[in-house]
């Protein structure tokens, strides 16, 4: 115990201590503890409609993580071992880069005047520019594009470990291809999908950059909104509110995606 405690001590007072000054922020008042600060979080339409609105984007991310991100890895599993490990650098070469410069770069090829755009006018499809940025499409194409490798990863990484023998086995009792995809692969590769999907929506609601830079400052969420109460109200207390009603909805997520994870252990 003693070689961890140093390690103990960083992490309660550069980790905890940060959290725990929030929390007390949220109930304290000059006048004693109070839920004033709750009650105007929940009162506010304003507020409510950047939750709404924040958990609604994290939810199409969600949704589009695993529709394009399911039939990603399972691609990857029926390759050969050496075209296997090509395509598995391929989804992990955009960690290497900054999210700051992959954001700007899709500024590059979606904007008015962006390699998209400017190959559709040229071919004639399009009349004018389309808006890809600067509304909540802009800041989806950009929340997928960091999150997709977070869900293919560990999605493929559950794919790997399910045993071929059960496959042949319905195939040798006349079972078709699709019938041995959706009775059986696909059941053992749900709690690993459903983990992947959470772990996606619990990403997207803190993020920052994306909405900042592909929104415009038109898509606003939640971490938006704590730049502005607490850089340039400043309302220490609201925000500490919003933080506090965030991280309920966060510890609920992980525990759900932890008992998704043992799930996919157990299977």
């Amino acid at each position: 115990m003693w070689l961890v405690a140093p390690l103990l001590l960083v992490m309660m007072v550069a980790f905890n201590l940060p959290i725990v000054t929030m929390l007390a922020q949220s109930v304290i008042s000059a006048s004693g503890p109070t839920l004033a600060h709750f009650s105007e979080v929940v009162n506010g339409s304003v507020h409510l409609k950047v939750l709404a609105n924040t958990f609604a984007i994290a939810g199409a991310t969600a949704v589009l993580c695993v529709a394009l991100g399911y039939p990603l890895a399972y691609w990857i599993r029926k390759l050969d071992t050496r075209h296997r490990a090509i395509a598995l650098a391929m989804v992990v070469v955009p960690f290497w880069i900054s999210i700051l410069v992959r954001t700007y770069a899709w500024i590059v090829l979606l904007g008015n005047a962006g390699i998209v755009n400017r190959s559709l006018l040229g071919l004639g499809w399009i009349g004018a520019p389309v808006s890809f940025l600067y509304n909540e499409l802009g800041v989806l194409i950009g929340t997928v594009n960091v999150l997709l490798p977070f869900l293919v990863l560990p999605l493929y990484a559950a794919m790997i470990k399910i045993d071929d023998r059960l496959l042949r086995a319905a195939e040798t009792l006349g079972a078709g291809p699709w019938t041995v995809f959706w009775r059986i692969f696909f059941p053992l590769s749900v709690p690993a999908l459903a983990a992947g999907a959470v772990l996606v929506f619990i990403l997207t609601l803190g993020f920052f950059i994306t909405p900042a830079v592909l929104g415009g400052g038109r898509v606003p969420m939640i971490a938006n909104m704590l730049d502005l109460l607490i850089n340039q109200m400043p309302s220490w207390e609201l925000a500490s509110a919003i933080s506090t009603l965030l991280l309920a909805v966060t510890l609920l997520l992980f525990v759900f995606y932890l008992r998704l994870t043992q799930a996919e252990e157990s299977a």
